[in-house]
């Protein structure tokens, strides 16, 4: 990506947190910032996700990079802004039986494993660390280097401590129907914003004026999941927990032992079908985030299906010994991700001055604030 001349005055498009994380850098870097979101808020993958700083399963190269640095980011600035809701948790996995036994035993050998605090951990051990976690397991993966914040929070926190600088405004409301000439945009207000550079972090949004932009062969592609909520759980869950159908989601497990364990110990039906792994976060107000589902074939249904949540009850109550609180609240989710998923994001120059930057993925919470620092250090910022 060619590098401009400094920046003074920067259009980010979409509200969500990639977008925000560009508007931050821009903003503490000295520009001016006019940040337009089509909707009053943002409303999209950015709230519905686990919160989640997701290190450990990270691919090995430029995503676990990309994590760790925006790891970093995300304490800096949670010591900065304490309504982020940023915590250093770290994760556990509980493992059940040789199979998935050797497979974090393949993890903890990879020459990276130290950076993202992999540790095999006993029963006892790993139950000192989280108390809550009284099922039956062997031993557990604990990465120490992954952390969460509050997702349906954090934008709006990041967003009103941008608002305390002059150099930044926010209009909600509006969407961007056209690109006009270099570095402006117009909106359905029929208001045009003039910038030294424009970045469109539209999310999802993937049709209309960013497929008239990138063609219709841009690389990326919706995914579409199922979540939920519970009631406070009534103690603390003082790490995030994953089961290890997450193994098989992520790649920083690949190996001959998960090759293995595929082979020998298949998802049981629900969770095959719909793509699943546990993974869960405890809430500010101790409520439980728990999910998730992963449908790829468009178009997708519009149904929020019942078998993944009991199959997910089911992992749950297993792994902590006692009944679920009650669900609170059941929700879908759409997010980009590039089709070549070795990709961090998918960032394209589509007019002079006008770059388009998504499709980070499940990666998007993670990774935003390395993604949008790359950006500005790319664009020259």
């Amino acid at each position: 990506m060619q590098r401009s001349v400094a920046v003074v005055k920067v259009i980010v498009v979409g509200a969500g947190v990639v977008g925000t994380m560009h508007a931050w850098h821009a903003v503490n870097r000295g520009h001016e910032v006019v940040q337009i979101e089509r909707e009053t808020e943002a409303r999209g993958a950015s709230l519905r996700n686990f919160g989640q700083i997701w290190v450990s399963g990270r691919a090995g190269g430029e995503e676990l990079e990309t994590a760790l640095r925006a790891r970093e980011l995300w304490e800096e600035l949670g010591g900065r802004i304490p309504a982020l809701g940023f915590r250093p948790n770290g994760s556990l996995t509980p493992l059940r039986g040789d199979l998935e036994r050797a497979v974090a035993e393949a993890a903890l050998a990879r020459p990276d494993a130290a950076a993202r605090g992999h540790k095999l951990l006993t029963p006892g051990e790993a139950r000192a660390l989280n108390p809550a976690l009284r099922g039956a397991f062997d031993a557990a993966l604990y990465c120490e280097r992954d952390a969460a914040v509050e997702p349906r929070t954090a934008q709006l926190a990041l967003r009103a401590e941008l608002g305390r600088s002059p150099r930044y405004t926010f209009l909600p409301g509006r969407e961007v129907r056209d690109v006009v000439g270099e570095h402006a945009v117009r909106d359905d207000h029929g208001d045009t914003h003039t910038g030294d550079a424009v970045v469109l972090c539209t999310g999802a949004w993937l049709g209309g004026l960013v497929r008239e932009l990138a063609g219709p062969d841009l690389p990326v592609r919706r995914v579409r999941l199922q979540m939920m909520q519970t009631d406070p759980l009534g103690e603390p869950l003082t790490t995030s927990v994953a089961d290890a159908d997450s193994f098989r989601y992520y790649p920083a497990y690949g190996s001959p032992a998960l090759d293995e364990l595929n082979a020998r110990q298949p998802q049981p039906a629900t969770a095959a079908e719909h793509r699943m792994q546990l993974l869960m976060v405890q809430r500010a107000d101790g409520g439980l985030t728990i999910g998730d589902t992963h449908a790829y074939d468009h178009p997708f249904d519009f149904d929020t299906v019942e078998d993944p949540y009991e199959h997910l009850t089911g992992v749950v109550e297993s792994l902590l010994g006692r009944p679920l609180p009650t669900i609170r609240r059941r929700w879908a989710g759409v997010y980009a991700q590039c089709t070549d998923k070795s990709r961090v994001v998918h960032r394209q120059r589509v007019r002079d001055g006008v770059w388009l930057v998504t499709g980070p993925g499940g990666r998007g919470m993670t990774c935003s604030p390395a993604i949008a620092e790359t950006t500005a250090n790319e664009l020259g910022w």
